[in-house]
């Protein structure tokens, strides 16, 4: 298919500023971003009533100590994720290069398992409900997706399969020189600015944070599910592949994630977490 049938890529350039040897990128700016607009949500609900009749369970304060914990959670915890389950290999026979984060190479499955230390490490240290501070990061994760998403589309990386769609794009990265889905805008409007708008919804009409674990289980099924979806338009990273048939690391990596989250669900619906003590 000839390159003309696509759309221009934007010409934005992944740093924004740089300073001699030191440059500020969109990506690393989008972690930034993510995490104090998360905390900032955060703070703002920590104090407000769960549900109806219902006492606060955390403090703002809580939420500001909490801040570091869940940054140390993402970076190292995103990181040791992608060396574990995407590049193992590399990262066994370069060891040094694990901590060439400049470089690039995060996971957010990884990431996630760095939050979910973070929260009950601090939930005991603290003796807050680990559900309870578990909804509230999961009402805000998918802000860090949203933005983390829209950077991985300006840095040209993660694009998606060949395709003669309308609005596919001719990645300046891809040597190939096809046209691609967008497949970070995908994920970016279905594990953010979707997913966002279902967690709202469920926690301001539903009362959903009233059962502990019912937004985190949300969370984690629309993200397994969401994803599973955005990687059918994917492209697998070139050293992967495709697994067992077409299946991909990003859908074997989620089912578990889904899983998680249908039983957190069916916890919370039953009664069988309580707001203290989880």
């Amino acid at each position: 298919m000839p390159p003309f049938l696509a759309l221009a890529f934007p010409d934005i350039d992944p740093v924004i500023v740089s300073f001699g040897p030191v440059a500020i990128r969109w990506y690393a700016l989008s972690y930034v971003a993510g995490l104090f607009l998360g905390w900032w949500v955060m703070a703002r609900l920590a104090e407000r009533p769960p549900a109806p009749g219902m006492a606060p369970v955390l403090t703002k304060a809580m939420v500001d100590d909490f801040l570091l914990w869940a940054t140390l959670g993402v970076v190292l915890g995103g990181r040791l994720g992608y060396v574990l389950f995407y590049n193992a290999a590399h990262f066994a026979a370069h060891p040094i290069d694990i901590f060439k984060v400049w470089t690039g190479g995060m996971s957010f499955h990884g990431g996630l398992l760095g939050v979910v230390a973070a929260v009950i490490l601090f939930a005991r240290r603290r003796k807050v409900p680990t559900l309870a501070l578990g909804d509230l990061c999961s009402l805000v994760a998918p802000i860090g997706l949203l933005f983390g998403r829209i950077a991985n589309f300006i840095n040209g990386e993660l694009y998606g399969r060949p395709t003669d769609v309308p609005w596919a794009f001719v990645f300046p990265t891809d040597k190939s020189g096809l046209p691609r889905h967008p497949s970070q805008l995908y994920e970016a409007a279905m594990e953010g600015l979707l997913l966002l708008l279902i967690l709202a919804a469920l926690a301001r009409f539903a009362h959903a944070r009233g059962r502990p674990g019912l937004i985190t289980g949300a969370f984690l099924l629309g993200y397994g599910f969401f994803r599973s979806v955005a990687e059918l338009f994917r492209q697998p990273d070139a050293h992967i592949g495709f697994l067992s048939g077409t299946t991909t690391m990003g859908q074997w990596l989620s089912v578990p994630v889904a899983a998680a989250g249908v039983a957190l669900i069916w916890a919370a619906l039953a009664g069988r977490t309580k707001t203290k003590g989880t």
